[in-house]
């Protein structure tokens, strides 16, 4: 159900929770379910939203619910407000850019806000479990990426020699990511450019992040752990990597 501006009273609790999300499961559900309404105001109802957004009406947000519907709205308003507020007045900007990117633009605020409503909640929670749900969230594309047909690139190598598998993805056997606490920012790359994705070194097999790899540290190139023989416990205490190329050339 999306609702019709302006948001009548007895709709306007809609907005929030009557009861909290407190842990990391709680939370992340809510996230979701939120983007879940962002993504269909954006992709499959974008005729509708793009309508509700009349420039010629006063500030209006974006809001995603937690029963997977989206709402285009006036803020609220309490003071200070129950929950972190959307980006204000997207309606403004919306005949004075091209449409497409206007949308871009909405959807990386939603990004934003999402992300704050979630730390939000998650402000009580420990250390290892404000990780954890980051680690939930940063799992699913991106509300950006989604509408602009973009995607997250496998990990890659950074400038940081001092890591010894920089950048690289690691996959227990249920399948969770667990990343290498020195990551470099995630970057993106449209689907036309998987063709630049990073090669084995020694067996020239193309990047999966179902497989445990390693980047050398002398010449940065990245190998399958198999092919080099490094396991994920015996890369833990590696301080520096070298691979059996740079490695013979140190001999000589």
């Amino acid at each position: 159900m999306v609702s019709l501006y302006p948001l009548s009273n007895s709709n306007s609790s809609a907005r929030s929770n009557s009861s909290s999300p407190r842990t990391v499961e709680e939370i992340f559900k809510d996230y979701s379910a939120r983007r879940v309404g962002l993504l269909r105001a954006l992709t499959h109802d974008v005729d509708e939203f793009y309508g509700f957004c009349d420039p010629e009406k006063e500030n209006l947000c974006l809001y995603g619910h937690p029963n997977e519907t989206w709402e285009v709205t006036l803020p609220a308003e309490e003071v200070p407000p129950e929950l972190p507020e959307p980006a204000l007045g997207i309606n403004f900007a919306r005949d004075g850019m091209n449409r497409k990117d206007w949308l871009s633009l909405v959807a990386v605020h939603s990004d934003s806000w999402l992300l704050s409503v979630a730390f939000y909640l998650g402000a009580r929670l420990n250390r290892n479990e404000r990780k954890r749900l980051f680690s939930l969230i940063n799992d699913l594309p991106t509300v950006f990426e989604v509408v602009t047909e973009r995607k997250p690139m496998k990990d890659k190598p950074s400038v940081d020699s001092g890591s010894k598998s920089r950048g690289s993805t690691k996959r227990s056997i249920d399948g969770q990511v667990k990343n290498n606490p020195k990551l470099a920012d995630e970057t993106y790359e449209e689907e036309d450019d998987e063709h630049s994705e990073a090669l084995c070194g020694s067996c020239g097999g193309n990047y999966s992040a179902d497989e445990f790899w390693i980047g050398c540290d002398v010449c940065e190139k990245w190998f399958h752990g198999k092919c080099v023989k490094i396991t994920p416990a015996k890369a833990e205490n590696i301080k520096q990597y070298k691979c059996p190329s740079c490695m013979k050339r140190g001999r000589q």
